[in-house]
């Protein structure tokens, strides 16, 4: 996910986003453990989602960056 696609989707969009991307990284670091051979790729890109995606949250709710909550 693209930070730009991230800063145009609502507080609300972002909070779902988040807990399914978490959810999904968790499923996967628990299949990694389980079995030799995971999709590491994906594991990478969902820990880098998650950060973007909890930093414009916290850049709306501090107001940095002319970002408002939506």
């Amino acid at each position: 996910m693209k930070i730009e696609e991230v800063r145009s989707k609502t507080d609300n969009e972002l909070d779902y986003e988040l807990a399914t991307m978490r959810k999904e990284m968790f499923d996967l670091r628990f299949r990694q453990s389980a079995e030799t051979a995971s999709n590491t790729k994906r594991i990478r890109t969902l820990r880098r989602g998650i950060s973007r995606v909890t930093t414009v949250l916290h850049e709306r709710t501090k107001n940095i960056r002319g970002q408002e909550p939506r």
